[in-house]
């Protein structure tokens, strides 16, 4: 069997990416600004002119409105670069504007769709002075409710038969955390109500299917500290997520080791109950190839050495990973990554990029369960999904007579 490797801080560092992704996210970067430049104008459009606001306040709502779009890139900046308290100061009003962007937008597109619906069959020019009200009188509610959620992920309960499961393993019991996103807005307070409700679980074993931080280990070494209070009668097991490579992954993974998680970096585990053996074997996130050869995802090493016709359960942040793992007989595999879009309207656009959104699916042959996440990335809210602990429990499938 296999053993954790590459456990060495800082390994890997964001500083080392290679010269192609740098101008990837450049060119990424320079199309990002300008959509979402566009888009602050529109919301302008709608909140100053289209309202009839004159001057100096529709002056004043400009100024207000650029001035909340530039503390978006000032909280991306200032939550690595600044102190502590000045960093999770521009977070927190960098993301929140974030969150009111994306809804303010969804609002203003959807009721100009159906003012231009209505427009078809009767005028609408007296409705255009109420818009601006009404989205308002959404947007602000929704985003109340949408903290609120975001900090209080339910407990979801999936039953899951295995082939070949032995009947001593027969409702094992794995609870599954991802995307927890501990960092400048969701702290060692957020960490330590999820300990408490992991722990009243009783759970077989603990799995982080990645992304539990947003920052480096020198900044978040005491807001993650929590997370190696977790109990379970197997322990915890992590992998990483594209965020951890961020941050420095291998910096990461030596901390979560020392925190008593076990780091499954293509390799695994055999836990037992009985005489049942249940594989769980876990890689690095599909990102990690890109700033280390030695982070690249490989399904084959991770199985290596595993006891034959033991079921075999994968741990891989991203559930578009499944194709890479068809070919290795898994039974089971649990993702993340999607966070079920997290807020409207983007759910819509999670196919874009992975196979589901959240929920047990057969991808590429393989069962996968996609957590839609734990905490919140980004915006501090949660519209239109619930963040989540995944209790997964394991059935043997009855026997044919």
């Amino acid at each position: 069997m296999n053993e954790p490797s590459e456990l060495t801080p800082d390994r890997v560092s964001p500083l080392k990416i290679p010269l192609l992704l740098f101008f990837r996210g450049v060119a990424f970067l320079a199309v990002m600004v300008g959509v979402t430049l566009s888009l602050h104008w529109y919301i302008g459009l709608r909140l100053f002119d289209d309202a009839g606001l004159q001057r100096p306040w529709s002056t004043i709502g400009w100024v207000w409105l650029f001035a909340m779009y530039g503390s978006i890139f000032v909280g991306f900046i200032g939550g690595r670069l600044f102190p502590r308290r000045l960093a999770r100061l521009s977070q927190w009003v960098g993301f929140v504007w974030m969150g009111a962007f994306g809804l303010l937008v969804a609002g203003f597109a959807l009721s100009d769709l159906a003012l231009a619906l209505a427009s078809l069959v009767t005028p609408t020019a007296g409705w255009r002075g109420a818009r601006e009200a009404i989205v308002l009188s959404v947007v602000g509610p929704a985003l109340v409710w949408g903290f609120i959620v975001a900090r209080a992920p339910r407990l979801k309960q999936v039953s899951i038969s295995i082939a070949g499961l032995h009947p001593d393993l027969d409702g094992f019991r794995l609870v599954q955390l991802s995307d927890v996103h501990l960092g400048e807005t969701l702290d060692r307070r957020f960490a330590r109500r999820l300990v408490k409700q992991v722990n009243a679980l009783d759970a077989d074993a603990v799995v982080i299917t990645g992304d539990l931080v947003d920052g480096s280990v020198a900044r978040l070494k005491d807001e993650v500290l929590p997370m190696g209070e977790l109990q379970s009668r197997h322990g915890t097991f992590f992998v990483t997520g594209n965020h951890e490579y961020y941050s420095g992954a291998s910096s990461w993974m030596a901390e979560c080791a020392r925190l008593g998680m076990t780091v499954l970096h293509n390799t695994h585990r055999v836990l037992m109950r009985g005489e049942g053996q249940l594989v769980l074997a876990g890689v690095p996130d599909v990102e990690g190839a890109r700033f280390a050869e030695s982070h690249r995802p490989d399904v084959t090493a991770a199985f290596s050495g595993a006891p034959p016709g033991a079921p075999r359960v994968l741990l891989s942040h991203q559930p578009r990973f499944a194709k890479a793992a068809a070919s290795a007989n898994v039974a089971l595999m649990l993702s993340g990554h999607t966070h079920g879009g997290q807020m409207f309207p983007f759910m819509a656009f999670v196919r874009l990029q992975q196979p589901v959104v959240g929920g047990l699916h057969e991808i590429a042959g393989v069962l996968t369960y996609t957590s839609v996440g734990t905490g919140y990335w980004g915006p501090p809210f949660r519209v239109g999904t619930w963040g989540e602990v995944t209790l997964v429990t394991l059935r043997a499938q009855p026997t044919r007579a």
